[in-house]
């Protein structure tokens, strides 16, 4: 299966010939300050199955621990991937990058002990397909 995706501003492009396996909601503080929001949903893939097929001279790096770096747009700042030296045959994929459907689903969230306080990880909050109701009023954002 072919996985496309394309970072927010659609410079850098990536292709991903394999599966995305072992998705999870980290919500490590490195993933939370990375993504600056509640969590990021990250999946692994053969680092011999992706491409980046436009945009490479924009990938920047950023090594946030020894032979662990992050890689992202450096027009727009969109995670790509985080590669790791001592697993260079894997990577860690940021999810929210992908416009392909995919099949696979996240199995768990993980490092909930070092969560966002004011996250509560409620599954049973109001969900829409649009804005919620009380920012109808406000399109500022």
């Amino acid at each position: 299966m072919l996985i496309q995706g394309r970072c927010l501003c659609g410079t850098i492009a990536v292709e991903i010939n394999g599966d995305i396996s072992d998705i999870i909601h980290c919500h490590c503080s490195l993933c939370r300050k990375s993504s600056g929001t509640a969590y990021a949903t990250n999946g692994f893939i053969n680092s011999s199955e992706f491409s980046i097929t436009q945009g490479q001279a924009l990938l920047s790096s950023y090594e946030v621990k020894p032979g662990k770096e992050r890689h992202f747009c450096s027009r727009c700042g969109s995670p790509i991937y985080s590669s790791n030296s001592e697993n260079p045959q894997k990577l860690r994929i940021r999810l929210g990058l992908i416009d392909t459907p995919i099949e696979a689903r996240p199995l768990s969230h993980n490092f909930v002990s070092s969560k966002a306080t004011w996250d509560n990880l409620d599954d049973t909050l109001p969900r829409y397909d649009g804005f919620e109701p009380s920012r109808e009023n406000n399109k500022a954002n």
